[in-house]
Parts: C-alpha cells; sequence; structure tokens
C-alpha cells in the first residue's frame, strides 16, 4: 500500500456521512489533511455548524467557501425557500431538492 504521510490532503466536507468518514480515513492516512465545506445558499445552515463541529473534533483545519452562485443557476428548494419541498420524488424526474451540477462545481 502506498504510504501518504508526507503528502498533504483536502477533503470536501459536508460533516454527512460519507464526507465524515472521508475525513477521518484522510487524517489518519495524510500528514496533514483540511477540510473544505461549501455555502451554497442552502436552506439548513445546521449543516456548516455541524461540518465546523466534525472538523474541530477531528483536529483539522475547516475552510467555509462561498459558493451561493449555485442559488440563482437553478431553482431549487434547498436554495430558494419560496419553493415547498417534495414529499416524495416525481415519477421520471429528480426531486427538487436536487441542486444540479453542485458536486461538479465543488470539485472543480
Amino acid at each position: 500500500m502506498t504510504d501518504y504521510k508526507n503528502e498533504d490532503a483536502l477533503v470536501l466536507f459536508s460533516g454527512g456521512q460519507d464526507s465524515t468518514t472521508c475525513l477521518f480515513w484522510a487524517k489518519q492516512t495524510f500528514r496533514n489533511v483540511e477540510a473544505l465545506c461549501f455555502s451554497y445558499g442552502q436552506r439548513h445552515s445546521l449543516e456548516v455548524e455541524v461540518a465546523r463541529n466534525i472538523a474541530e473534533i477531528a483536529g483539522v483545519s475547516f475552510q467555509l467557501l462561498d459558493a451561493s452562485v449555485i442559488s440563482h443557476l437553478s431553482p431549487n428548494s434547498l436554495t430558494d425557500a419560496s419553493i415547498v419541498m417534495d414529499e416524495e420524488q416525481p415519477a421520471g424526474s429528480y426531486p427538487n431538492t436536487f441542486v444540479p451540477g453542485r458536486n461538479m462545481l465543488f470539485i472543480t
């Protein structure tokens, strides 16, 4: 297995289960780890607070990047409080909580 103890890592971090698992794996694997969280106008600011707290518990640097431009690109219920969240996913379509291109923008 490759030794990454002399390498640094940047974890795209939402504070959810997947990115938290990645954060703690990276902490065990790399010399220095930073958590990068995005504020994209999401209605649940609690998401950012939780991410910040988990990064603090992990003992890693936490950076919050403003990506609020996403809320202007495509109407969805996560970034527009005037849109009521779907209770069920519409047949043959994405739920209105889907934010098109969000992860692609985060990666770039």
